[in-house]
């Protein structure tokens, strides 16, 4: 089994991005992240309807709940953990949500640069 990195983009520990509903890969409420997450879930994001919506048209439903998985489906509100790559095609699409920095993985900084990730935190001045 790979590390678990338990740091965000400031190398402080990542801090609870969402309890309900219980997100993360390892479904502990933060954007921990190891190898094992080939979705790389590290970016603590605020849901909107334009990001919930273009996800739902690329085949990735946040929105319906699912029992099976006691996933009560997302609302604009919501936070989560999303995957890098999904975060990044909202970026092009210019409907990227708002962030909680200090709730996102370090690993992130591996594909996006902290400049960008700070024009989206909610939780930096």
């Amino acid at each position: 089994m790979s590390a678990i990195i338990k740091l965000n983009v400031f190398n402080n520990p990542i801090e609870l991005c969402s309890e309900f509903p219980l997100t993360g890969f390892y479904r502990d409420g933060c954007c921990n992240s190891s190898k094992q997450d080939s979705g790389e879930h590290q970016i603590c994001s605020i849901m909107d309807d334009d990001f919930l919506n273009f996800q739902y048209k690329k085949g990735n439903d946040l929105i319906t709940p699912n029992e099976l998985f006691g996933f009560p489906g997302l609302k604009p509100g919501n936070k989560w953990c999303v995957c890098t790559n999904r975060w990044l095609e909202a970026l092009d699409e210019g409907i990227a949500p708002k962030i909680l920095v200090k709730s996102t993985n370090k690993l992130v900084l591996n594909k996006i640069d902290l400049e960008i990730l700070k024009k989206f935190a909610l939780d930096i001045n």
